[in-house]
Order: structure tokens, then C-alpha cells, then sequence
């Protein structure tokens, strides 16, 4: 099996080291390795789950939601309906979100035309 270094992970993933450091400190990755020297190894296996962390912190899961969420994994496949139900409202939570951040948009787009018009006269009227 393959083995990453913090900095390997990080890089993978465009996140800093601290962060990763940050997320073993709040229980969100369990079982690192470590090699001989005390250097985190992240295994493929961990490489995935932190793909799946990064997921859910970027679609702004909260840290104690994302703790639950892995101490789930941890304890089996006992689990499994209650990871559902939570990816479930998750992605509610997430295409709530998003239509919030739609209409948001076209806020703004309705400013930008409205003082790109409001631009356009003006210089037109300077021209004449």
C-alpha cells in the first residue's frame, strides 16, 4: 500500500499541512500511521476519507457534524443508514445553498448591468 507524507498529502489535496495537523487534533482522522521518526503517513485509505473531509468542511459541514461523521465510519457498517441520513440532509443543506447563492447572483448581476447602462449614458451624454 502506498504511503503519503503530510506535505504529499497537503499538496494532493491544496490544502496546507496545518490544516491537516487541525484536523488530527479534533479527532477527524482516525487511525494515522506514523513512521519510525513520528511522521504522519496517510495511507490511500485515509487519503479517501480526507477527500471526503475536505468535501464536506468546503460545503460548509460543521466540524462536530464531520466528527460524527467519522466516528461513524470507525464503528462499521452498523452506521451506514445513519451516514445516509446524514449525506441526505446534507445535500439539502448544500442545494438550499446553493439557490440562496443563485438568487444572490442575480442580484448582483441586475447591479452590474443597471450601472453599466448607467455608465454607457453617461459617457454618451459627455460625447454630445
Amino acid at each position: 500500500m502506498k504511503y503519503f507524507s503530510i506535505s504529499e498529502a497537503s499538496a494532493k489535496l491544496n490544502i496546507p499541512d496545518s490544516t491537516l495537523r487541525f484536523y488530527e487534533k479534533k479527532g477527524l482522522l482516525p487511525m494515522i500511521e506514523r513512521d519510525d521518526a513520528g511522521r504522519r503517513l496517510f495511507s490511500e485509505n485515509q487519503m479517501a476519507l480526507l477527500e471526503t473531509l475536505v468535501c464536506l468542511k468546503n460545503t460548509h459541514m460543521p466540524i462536530s457534524q464531520i466528527k460524527q461523521y467519522m466516528d461513524w465510519i470507525i464503528e462499521g457498517n452498523c452506521t451506514l443508514e445513519a451516514r445516509l441520513e446524514m449525506m441526505q440532509n446534507h445535500k439539502q443543506a448544500v442545494l438550499d445553498e446553493i439557490s440562496l447563492m443563485q438568487k444572490s447572483l442575480e442580484g448582483i448581476d441586475f447591479k452590474i448591468t443597471r450601472y453599466t447602462h448607467q455608465i454607457k449614458e453617461r459617457n454618451e451624454e459627455k460625447e454630445a
